[in-house]
């Protein structure tokens, strides 16, 4: 069997294979509510008929201020549990594991009210430029962040993904391009990263599963963070018990960015060896030859599909296919897997 498809355990919860619907934004909350929709349901469900072995959720607002969109999934009211327990309900009766990632969009999010950010910068010119917030903005944040894995833990899910990369509000407190603070949250890079630690301290009181954090491992600006920063957060991330760091790119600043087939994997390969942590590869992974290639060369221990698995739900048989291995389908779907 390909590595692709072997199993892998991370803090007692244990996925069938290693192929992981990417975290990736539908916009579809229609009644701007933050609550799923049928939409969600199969958009998700299919992935586990699909047999992803871990069925990650967009990124969900932990405050209504926090969304990218009036239309992002929410999950800073207990009404959103009900619907979010039922689609795990599902996504587990097919044999993936669910997982949520826990966000805020700081200066990114596109709304009519007030937008908050470590510093008052605006993201370009025709963004609205966000308040600074103060440290009470920032405690009541972290507590958000431990409501919503209160509420994640009781909807089932199986992992928590923390969302700290593309420029989002962990991202502005951690990259110098967008963190000008004065104070315990700004300037060096330990304080910079004192959000985010604090953020995961939080979410701990309330969650004993696996734990992952995505970031942005490269922000295409000479001024950023440097590979050695990102290490440095990753050593940091380790010694707080994150289970693995899902890396992927940019999103701080406006950048022009020319992505290629596994463009993100180099710094990801990067991160897992020095600091000698679990790594989730994500960005133009099409192939399962190419994901067997990243698992085999120990580049990462997951790989995040995500435009692929959007064409086609039923991307792991593909892959399986083309790896030569026997993937088990549904029962329901055995004469066309045969």
């Amino acid at each position: 069997m390909s590595k692709l498809f072997t199993p892998i355990e991370f803090n007692h919860v244990q996925l069938k294979n290693r192929i992981v619907m990417s975290p990736m934004c539908m916009y579809s909350c229609m009644k701007q509510d933050g609550k799923m929709t049928p939409f969600h349901e199969t958009h998700y469900i299919s992935r586990a008929v699909g047999q992803a072995g871990l069925v990650m959720t967009e990124a969900a607002a932990v405050l209504p201020e926090g969304r990218i969109s009036h239309e992002d999934l929410g999950i800073w009211s207990d009404e959103h549990i009900e619907g979010l327990n039922k689609l795990n309900e599902q996504i587990h009766s097919y044999g993936s594991k669910a997982g949520i990632q826990l966000a805020h969009a700081g200066r990114k999010a596109q709304l009519d009210s007030a937008i908050y950010a470590p510093s008052a910068l605006a993201f370009n010119e025709s963004s609205k430029t966000p308040t600074e917030m103060t440290i009470t903005d920032i405690k009541r944040t972290i507590d958000a962040f431990k409501e919503a894995t209160r509420r994640a833990k009781k909807a089932n899910f199986d992992i928590i993904e923390i969302h700290g990369a593309h420029g989002y509000l962990i991202n502005q407190f951690l990259s110098p391009l967008t963190n000008k603070r004065t104070d315990e949250y700004g300037g060096s890079k330990e304080n910079r990263y004192r959000f985010l630690s604090q953020v995961i301290d939080a979410i701990q009181t309330a969650w004993d599963g696996p734990l992952f954090v995505r970031v942005s491992t490269d922000e295409y600006d000479e001024h950023g963070n440097t590979m050695g920063d990102i290490i440095y957060f990753a050593e940091q991330m380790k010694q707080q018990g994150i289970d693995l760091i899902d890396c992927s790119s940019g999103g701080v600043v406006p950048a022009s960015i020319k992505p290629y087939p596994g463009y993100q994997v180099k710094r990801c390969e990067t991160i897992k060896q020095n600091a000698a942590i679990a790594t989730g590869a994500v960005g133009l992974i099409t192939s399962g030859l190419q994901a067997e290639e990243i698992l085999q060369n120990n580049r990462a221990d997951l790989v995040f599909i995500g435009r692929a698995l959007l064409r086609n739900p039923y991307w792991p048989k593909v892959a399986a296919d083309e790896l030569g291995d026997q993937l088990d389908a549904p029962k329901q779907y055995e004469r066309g897997w045969r």
